[in-house]
């Protein structure tokens, strides 16, 4: 009898180990998922500044015609990315246009002195800020998601129920290191 005792209390850690990693596993990729989604917020609070920013700087410099055109196609690419991957490229493409057009903004003095451009800057500013802290969080998030599927024995449960690895969301080494300038 005490044989069939410890058996089922062995049995029922097991099962209960088994149904607390799983339940892990759920919560960590839903974090993932959340904190993504955090990111596109912010990114779409950026992409819907542009335009603002690009109209306000084309009524002092309209003859900037390729710095616009760089941003807008940037923005559009980065609009239409799917992956964190993607996203990485084209906010790396969109970050250098951006220092394209505050270049041209330089050049103005009457630009820099708008209220208008000045409060879009403030904006961008703290949006970029955003953009970082979410970063920051997402990948922290996927880097407990995949250090738990490769860490053994939890490796085995993620495999059973297809949980797979998430990409971090990177940019170029220069780029993390410097959000574009738009104090003047």
């Amino acid at each position: 009898m005490s044989i069939l005792a410890i058996i089922l209390i062995i049995l029922a850690v097991l099962v209960i180990w088994f149904i607390a990693t799983y339940n892990v596993l759920v919560v960590r990729r839903n974090r993932v998922k959340e904190s993504w989604s955090d990111i596109e917020v912010q990114l779409k609070r950026r992409y819907d500044l542009i335009p603002n920013l690009v109209n306000t700087v084309k009524g002092y410099a309209s003859h900037e015609k390729d710095v616009f055109e760089e941003v807008t196609k940037a923005r559009a690419m980065a609009i239409g990315a799917k992956t964190p991957e993607e996203h990485g490229k084209a906010e790396n493409m969109l970050t250098g246009a951006l220092r394209h057009l505050f270049a041209v903004a330089e050049a103005y003095p009457q630009l820099r002195a708008s209220e208008n451009f000045k409060e879009l800057q403030m904006e961008l500013s703290d949006t970029e800020n955003k953009i970082q802290a979410a970063r920051r969080f997402y990948n922290s998030t996927v880097m407990d998601l995949n250090t738990s599927i490769e860490q053994f024995p939890t490796n085995m449960i993620a495999g059973m129920f297809g949980f797979k690895r998430e990409e971090f969301f990177d940019l170029e080494e220069g780029v993390a290191k410097e959000v574009p300038k738009v104090n003047f």
